[in-house]
């Protein structure tokens, strides 16, 4: 009978899979070095990244199957640190969009992204908490997927999965030594049928 962790490992190896299908590197043209992360949210080409992360000048995406397009920016909400980028492409791969209202302290996910450069690296944790209270993030509040995990350069504008291998949130930032921040999906959601009326 297989061990608990053996059974772990394969549920964590298939929500790696899962998101790594439908995750893409973005890059600013001609910018040498890093890159951040992204999601393909919809087939015909629509995919959420950090603003930070598609903060100006020309933009390069990178598909899961190696193929790098020019992305034209739709749409870009720097509170909310949620950008919309388009590429020319149909049938893509996606992920299951989750509910992040539903996440409660102590369920396991998992942030995909290209830390330092490494292709569709993972990084698991444990959800703390969801909300606005985060005092130790400057300015105005919004709310916060706060994980115990360490999210690095790269993994800005990649996804967050839950157990369920869906979307939950779009990976930010660090609000201290273990704790990652995530924009959770159901302020993408807003972010997108306030921007670009896409439900």
């Amino acid at each position: 009978m297989p061990s608990v962790a053996h059974q772990l490992n394969i549920e964590m190896a298939g929500m790696a899979e899962s998101a790594g299908r439908a995750l893409v590197e973005v890059r600013l043209g001609g910018r040498r070095g890093g890159a951040g992360a992204g999601i393909i949210w919809h087939s015909e080409g629509l995919i959420i990244t950090n603003a930070h992360v598609a903060s100006s000048g020309s933009l390069r995406v990178t598909l899961p199957g190696g193929a790098t397009l020019p992305a034209r920016l739709l749409a870009r909400d720097k509170e909310r640190d949620l950008a919309a980028l388009m590429v020319e492409a149909t049938g893509l791969p996606t992920i299951e969009i989750g509910n992040s209202r539903d996440l409660q302290p102590g369920q396991l996910v998992l942030a995909m992204g290209h830390p330092w450069g490494v292709k569709g690296a993972a990084t698991a944790g444990v959800v703390i908490d969801v909300g606005s209270e985060w005092p130790e993030i400057p300015g105005p509040t919004k709310e916060w997927i706060g994980v115990s995990l360490r999210l690095r350069p790269g993994h800005s504008g990649g996804p967050l999965i839950d157990a369920n291998h869906r979307l939950v949130g779009i990976n930010t930032l660090m609000a201290g030594p273990e704790v990652g921040m995530a924009v959770p999906v159901h302020v993408v959601k807003a972010f997108l049928s306030e921007m670009l009326a896409v439900q």
